[in-house]
């Protein structure tokens, strides 16, 4: 419904159409390359796969749509995520409160070439720093907080018992959490996950 009133919204401006629309990240590749827009509007929640990686997707180097400019669009205004979309590539950042007429207006300045980023989240991000977790321990916490046990973590990616101890206890350790499950918790309410 939301996905559909901002693109209600955006068809309403006179330079702007609204060429495809999909409701799950894993669509999102398969769409631009269909419909070749110039801007791709993302929110970081979605099934299949979430707006951040989908944005990467579009970005990255075996994309037949480089050229896409990424906007992520969301109510989750974290700093960790503000952080993973700009290292990502991703062209702006908005949260989902913004005027319609600021979006069209953001829509219109990434396409001009410009980073567009909401002003209070740039300045949490600031103020927050960077994730302490590495790549992996983000990986381990992921599947963790999703319920994984330490053999489901070691299989589904692809790493011994003892690794897998590890890098919790590491994640534990940076987050400043008593156990798995709220480290999980905390980085994923930083973004970091």
């Amino acid at each position: 419904m939301v996905r559909e009133a901002l693109a209600a919204l955006l068809g309403l401006e006179a330079d702007i159409e609204v060429v495809a629309q999909v409701g799950r990240g894993d669509e999102v590749l398969e769409a631009a390359a269909a419909h070749r827009p110039d801007v791709a509007l993302l929110d970081i929640e979605m099934p299949g796969c979430s707006g951040l990686d989908a944005g990467a997707e579009l970005r990255g180097r075996h994309s037949e749509v480089p050229e896409v400019k990424v906007v992520i669009l969301t109510t989750f205004g974290r700093p960790g995520y503000l952080r993973r979309a700009m290292e990502s590539g991703a062209d702006g950042f908005l949260v989902k409160d913004s005027p319609a007429a600021e979006l069209a207006a953001a829509v219109r300045r990434v396409l001009g070439g410009e980073r567009v980023i909401d002003p209070a989240l740039a300045a949490a991000a600031l103020a927050e720093g960077a994730s302490p977790l590495t790549g992996r321990e983000r990986d381990v916490l992921d599947v963790a907080g999703r319920g994984g046990g330490n053999a489901d973590i070691a299989a589904a990616l692809h790493l011994s018992h003892g690794t897998v101890r590890n890098y919790l206890s590491t994640a534990i350790r940076k987050t400043g959490a008593r156990n798995r499950a709220e480290a999980a918790r905390i980085a994923r309410e930083k973004g970091w996950l």
